[in-house]
């Protein structure tokens, strides 16, 4: 590892209707490595208690890695360390991160598949939140598929409707972007049709050390659908120079 090497423990925040396993690919490398812990968003019902939730239980330093939902709730965390001289997060990763809050008619549609849900309908609901067209074309999209579906199953409605509350309540981060004085990598599918590339490479140009990276042949869950690109872009980022928070920021 380079003098900057991470050795500290990795937190991993899955996302919506996700558990362990959508970061399966990551944990199997990284964890030769890295003491790695797992932190499921299912501990109250908006991103800011779900981070506090987090946080009672994460090591007193880690670097962060949050996809989707995850990804919000790690910019909440973010949020939190601002205030703090010296941060718990030293650096982070958002995977299919949106970085504003919720627009009008995407909560109303997240309405519609909340009332399914209640209705016993999860499994159509899993369908309509992952939509095959969801991931980019590959001989293991079914898999992918199929394996979201388990997830979804498995963590039930409850999560479900806690974090698709979350979601729509979701807090504006730019300002916590942009004040993240901290090492951040933005990893993007470039085929996501959920997180549009050019919203993350906004919040990678909102952080001071912000970088953007394209995940080619991805979709929105570029951990499963490119494990190796995920991972290897991971783990160059935490081999990188660690940058002070003490740096000067970009003017806001």
């Amino acid at each position: 590892m380079g003098a900057g090497a991470v050795t500290e423990p990795i937190v991993l925040v899955p996302g919506l209707l996700c558990d362990a396993r959508v970061f399966l690919p990551q944990i199997v490398h990284l964890g030769a490595k890295y003491p790695l812990h797992i932190a499921l968003p299912m501990r109250g019902d908006t991103v800011e208690q779900m981070s506090e939730a987090i946080l009672a239980s994460a090591p007193p330093k880690f670097t962060l890695i949050g996809l989707g939902l995850g990804g919000d709730v790690a910019l909440d965390i973010l949020r939190r360390d601002l205030g703090r001289d010296q941060g718990r997060a030293s650096r982070a990763v958002l995977i299919s991160t949106d970085p504003l809050a919720e627009q009008p008619a995407t909560a109303a549609a997240r309405e519609a598949r909340i009332v399914a849900a209640k209705a016993g309908r999860l499994k159509q609901v899993v369908a309509q939140e992952y939509p095959e067209t969801a991931f980019a074309p590959s001989e293991w999209r079914d898999e992918i598929m199929a394996l979201m579906c388990d997830m979804a199953l498995n963590l039930g409605e409850g999560v479900f409707l806690r974090q698709s509350r979350a979601l729509q309540r979701r807090p504006d981060q730019q300002k916590t972007l942009r004040r993240a004085n901290l090492p951040l990598l933005i990893l993007a599918g470039a085929a996501d049709p959920l997180i549009p590339l050019r919203r993350q490479d906004f919040a990678a140009q909102l952080a001071p050390f912000g970088k953007l990276v394209t995940i080619d042949n991805a979709g929105h869950m570029p951990t499963l659908e490119q494990p190796e690109a995920v991972t290897e872009a991971i783990e160059t980022f935490l081999n990188g120079p660690m940058m002070l928070r003490v740096t000067a920021k970009r003017p806001e």
